[in-house]
Order: C-alpha cells, then sequence, then structure tokens
C-alpha cells in the first residue's frame, strides 16, 4: 500500500510503500512515548526504506535516540534509531534503525492516507510507560512489558493483512 504523510506546517510530505500499513502497535517507551506520542504511546508503521521520497527534505531534523542501559545510564550505543522529524513545526515524521537499513517506520499520526482499523491493538514496552497512563484491557487488547511475539509482518501475516 502507497502511504503519504506530511508535517503540520506543510513542509514535508513523504510517500512510501508498506507491506504492513494496519496500525496496531502501541509504544509505550520513553523514547516513543516523549518524541511522538501525546497519548503516552507512538504507533510506527513498517515500509521500504528504498520506496522513501521526501519533498521538503531541507525541513527534516534527525535525533538518534540513545538507548537505555542499565550498566550504561544515557549513552547512546551503535544500532539505537534516528528519529525524523520537521524543524520548523515538530511533527514526528519516521523513525530508522542503521541494523536494519530496508526498513523505514513513518509515525501513524504523520500519515494523511486513510489506514485499515486493527483487529487488535497490541501494547508493547508498558515496563516503560508513564503511570498516568491508562491502557485499555479486555478483549482485542494484547499487552507485553517489553517486545511483542511478533513483528510487524508477522503480525500481518497471522491476521491475513500483509498488503503485497
Amino acid at each position: 500500500m502507497e502511504l503519504k504523510g506530511s508535517c503540520r506546517c506543510g513542509a514535508v510530505r513523504f510517500r512510501l510503500n508498506s507491506p504492513t500499513p494496519v496500525p496496531f502497535m502501541h509504544c509505550y517507551c520513553a523514547i516513543c512515548r516523549k518524541s511522538a506520542g501525546g497519548g503516552g504511546f507512538a504507533i510506527n508503521l513498517g515500509g521500504d526504506a528504498g520506496s522513501l521520497e521526501v519533498e521538503g527534505r531541507e525541513a527534516v531534523a534527525t535525533w538518534q535516540a540513545p538507548l537505555e542501559d542499565p550498566e550504561h545510564p544515557g549513552e547512546t550505543h551503535p544500532g539505537s534509531s534516528h528519529r525524523h522529524f520537521c524543524k520548523h513545526c515538530g511533527t514526528a515524521l519516521w523513525a530508522e534503525d542503521p541494523a536494519w537499513p530496508e526498513l523505514v517506520h513513518p509515525f501513524a499520526s504523520a500519515i494523511d492516507t486513510p489506514l485499515p482499523a486493527a483487529p487488535e491493538r497490541v501494547h508493547i514496552m508498558l515496563d516503560f510507560k508513564a503511570p498516568w497512563v491508562q491502557v485499555p484491557t479486555g478483549p482485542g487488547e494484547v499487552h507485553f512489558a517489553r517486545y511483542p511475539d511478533d513483528s510487524l509482518d508477522d503480525w500481518h501475516k497471522r491476521h491475513g493483512l500483509l498488503d503485497g
């Protein structure tokens, strides 16, 4: 599925192909929560990095998110994700990780293309959620203290939603 996205002020527009366009995974880690998650979480989609086209790239700034390591607090480790955002309005656009150069992860909040509804919501990194956040429970709400059992591809395959 082709996804089109933009920032709030219109300085950046982008498009990419995504075989995994269903916004199902809510991440509550401190990086996602503080850089893109007004509701206490962020939703990242998966996309083909080779298909990413950007208009207004001069307005895109990048922040390398530090990985938290209990033995070395606050250090930035090689391979940590790079968060791209509009330097004019601050809109979170997409994340990339050098460990997986073929992937790009646009934030669902920056996507303008209508996205399919998810048959369930997966809540991850709950060990790091803010105390004020109330995580939904009940049917269709799946919880993980850290990482989920399925990858983006695996989850989409399991639900018959892999595009392409």
